[in-house]
């Protein structure tokens, strides 16, 4: 049976808690990970939350498993990863991912601006130049 994208929402934000930038801060403190699924175009764009480590929501899969040329140390399933994104619709999909493929504790914060409302700190945007 095909699914729709809400369909795959529904289930990405029923298995992905949301959480909030106080509680993401207090997980971060404690070691979890703050990882950013925007596109590289967006970090230049946007800027990027301090602190956050980067990979591109299209490469989540290969950097997650351990068993791939591409896996990322810094993704380990027994630490916490708090996911971000623009708006958080990517941060939940990508959250619903590394649930399937066995990360325990995965959240969702959401997008750069909830960070940044939220007291986050944050670089400012790549400066394009003339």
């Amino acid at each position: 049976m095909a699914l729709t994208v809400a369909q795959m929402m529904e289930a990405a934000n029923a298995a992905v808690p949301r959480i909030s930038v106080a509680d993401a801060m207090a997980r971060i403190e404690a070691g979890a990970l703050l990882l950013d699924v925007r596109d590289a175009p967006e970090l230049q764009m946007q800027g990027r939350a301090q602190g956050s480590h980067h990979i591109p929501r299209g490469m989540l899969e290969f950097r997650a498993d351990p068993a791939t040329q591409f896996h990322d140390p810094e993704l380990q399933k027994d630490r916490a990863v708090i996911l971000h994104c623009a708006s958080g619709g990517r941060a939940a999909l990508a959250g619903k991912l590394l649930k399937d493929m066995g990360y325990g504790e995965v959240f969702n914060l959401g997008g750069l601006s909830d960070w940044k409302e939220g007291g986050g700190p944050a670089s400012e945007p790549v400066d394009p130049g003339m």
